[in-house]
């Protein structure tokens, strides 16, 4: 059995320009480890660097020092162009905006997603709108669906290519509390059927409420803990 995990973050570090001049850190976590198949949700609130961290891993920001690892392969030293290509080959990424592009049509919105990997799979986009029960609009533009329905063609473009690790961003952040249940409820079931780690980044309740193992990023993150101490 391959014990390589599914992420693995070691002694990372962001930081952004300072208004007044210099750096502020935003982000110090010295160790994180999922292992392939764990699900795990990231609690905080907004404005504590969650979606910093979810984009670090991503490999859509890099870290100013530290190891991003993503099922064994280090994303940190990458180009942007390989990291962009690994993202839509292994990763899954849904956001709380959805992120659809107005003019596509659901399928073609999920297929747009893969063309940037191993290039478009028109089979493979419509059996990821099959697992999330949107077969049957796979024509529909945006504006026809409902939010929930968008939502699910978000998820579907996360799944399409079977990831091994999947990121979802405040994923109900746009939903009610029933519908984003089922998202929840959704993106456990995918992740487990692909074998896939899930980490869901939320300050929500009910959200958290879904996971057995709850991670806090104010305990992850030295950044506060070291300021008080100098």
């Amino acid at each position: 059995m391959d014990s390589t995990p599914a992420l693995l973050l070691h002694d990372l570090v962001k930081s952004y320009p300072a208004p007044s001049g210099g750096r502020t850190e935003v982000l110090r976590i010295p160790h994180l480890e999922l292992a392939a198949g764990q699900q795990v949700a990231l609690r905080g609130a907004s404005g504590l660097g969650k979606t910093t961290l979810m984009h670090l891993i991503a490999g859509i920001l890099v870290p100013d020092a530290g190891l991003v690892a993503v099922g064994g392969t280090p994303l940190t030293g990458l180009s942007e162009a390989r990291r962009d290509r690994f993202r839509a080959e292994r990763l899954g990424y849904v956001f709380q905006t959805f992120n659809l592009l107005q003019g596509l049509t659901a399928l073609e919105n999920v297929a747009l997603g893969l063309a940037f990997g191993r290039g478009v799979q028109p089979r493979a986009a419509m059996a990821a709108l099959e697992r999330v029960g949107l077969a049957g609009h796979a024509g529909h533009l945006p504006r026809q669906l409902s939010t929930g329905q968008q939502q699910r063609v978000a998820v579907a473009r996360a799944l399409a290519n079977r990831p091994c690790l999947i990121l979802a961003d405040e994923p109900t952040g746009n939903l009610d509390a029933a519908r984003g249940r089922k998202v929840i409820q959704l993106l456990q079931r995918s992740a487990a059927e692909l074998g896939a780690a899930l980490l869901v980044a939320s300050h929500d309740r009910d959200v958290l409420d879904c996971f057995e193992q709850v991670l806090d990023l104010a305990e992850l993150n030295h950044v506060q803990a070291r300021e008080e101490e100098a």
